[in-house]
């Protein structure tokens, strides 16, 4: 995720708490509902906003948090400091696939009964996390295709050995399936399906409250990544700008983001995420001018993060999350004809023009 102009996300206070986004507790934003800032590991994100909706029949929860010790701690703590505890979810309704939203989620989905809920494009990634032949990190295979062998070597060469507890990836109890709305009983929340960020992501819409719940799709500070999901999507960029443009088409509603602070405004964000892309695509197409290049090749020619860094200034994982963000944006280039595409081994090749 690449942070935007304007406020850091290192820096940013959050209205409902008049304090850092990520600080501990219920905060209320809005009529029986809290955010609850959940930590991460190792992740320069810092934590995700868990969203705790009050219910006549129990809580609904938006995303769950990253199942680790210390997260599932803090997220008891803070609903026993709303009087309610993890017998009182009901429903967990998780944006998309991703461990920080996913993972804890489903475990205490699977120890309490509540029913956890996930957008039906994300199968085929949970189909492929559960497939028992699977002896390698499938991610590999895309930073190859995005030109970026040594970094996948490097990858490899850091993986734990350990394999992975898949009790945290189980499948959902409900798949999201299209747009539709949902009944909460003292309040209905349109799901909106919006494919980039991965292909199954989806945000919740309470247009009469004027609230956007809405996952990694529309982030106050940070553009969401584009390209960092396995099975690869064709064109996840232009998916993404196609999404953000149907969320552009709802009531300009205040956005309660995954990571970040509460935003005021969806509409002007959107925008701000669209023009980003435009910009994106532009300077991607100019890095062509001097020839073929390879994703890794282009990757290299940007600028990254609010502060301008070199990608030779980035950490390993965030070069390859730049490599495979960048052949987002050069197939997209291809999909509009501005550019054309070559196999080859070494990684897919990309040159300017028709």
């Amino acid at each position: 995720m690449t942070p935007s102009p304007g406020t850091s996300t290192a820096l940013a206070v959050s209205p409902d708490s008049g304090t850092h986004w990520s600080a501990e507790g219920a905060w209320p934003v809005a009529e029986g509902i809290h955010r609850i800032p959940l930590p991460l590991p190792m992740d320069g994100l810092r934590a995700i906003n868990v969203y705790v909706i009050e219910t006549p029949d129990g809580l609904v929860l938006v995303d769950g948090g990253w199942a680790i010790p210390e997260a599932r701690d803090l997220l008891d703590r803070c609903l026993r400091g709303i009087g309610a505890g993890f017998g009182d979810i009901r429903r967990f309704l998780v944006t998309h696939v991703h461990r920080d939203h996913f993972t804890l989620a489903t475990v205490l989905g699977g120890e309490y009964g509540a029913d956890v809920a996930l957008g039906i494009g994300e199968r085929p990634a949970l189909e492929l996390l559960n497939d028992e032949t699977l002896d390698s990190n499938p991610f590999v295979d895309v930073l190859v295709t995005a030109g970026a062998r040594e970094v996948a070597d490097q990858w490899v060469a850091m993986q734990n050995d350990e394999q992975p507890d898949m009790s945290m990836w189980a499948f959902p109890t409900t798949w999201l399936d299209g747009d539709h709305p949902i009944d909460l009983g003292s309040r209905t929340v349109d799901a909106v399906h919006t494919p980039g960020h991965t292909p199954g992501h989806f945000v919740f819409a309470d247009q009469a409250a004027g609230l956007l719940f809405a996952g990694d799709h529309v982030l106050p500070t940070i553009t969401p990544s584009i390209g960092f999901t396995v099975p690869p999507a064709p064109l996840p960029l232009g998916d993404f700008m196609a999404s953000l443009t149907k969320v552009r088409a709802l009531p300009d509603l205040r956005v309660l983001p995954a990571h970040g602070p509460v935003a005021p405004s969806s509409h002007q964000r959107v925008d701000e995420l669209l023009a980003f892309h435009e910009t994106r695509l532009d300077q991607s197409l100019a890095a062509l001018a001097a020839g073929t290049r390879t994703s890794h090749d282009v990757a290299q020619e940007l600028a990254w993060t609010r502060h301008e860094r070199a990608y030779t200034e980035l950490d390993l994982f965030s070069q390859g999350m730049a490599s495979m963000e960048t052949k987002a944006h050069l197939e997209l280039l291809v999909a509009q004809g501005r550019a054309t595409r070559t196999e080859d081994p070494d990684g897919v090749l990309f040159t300017a023009g028709p």
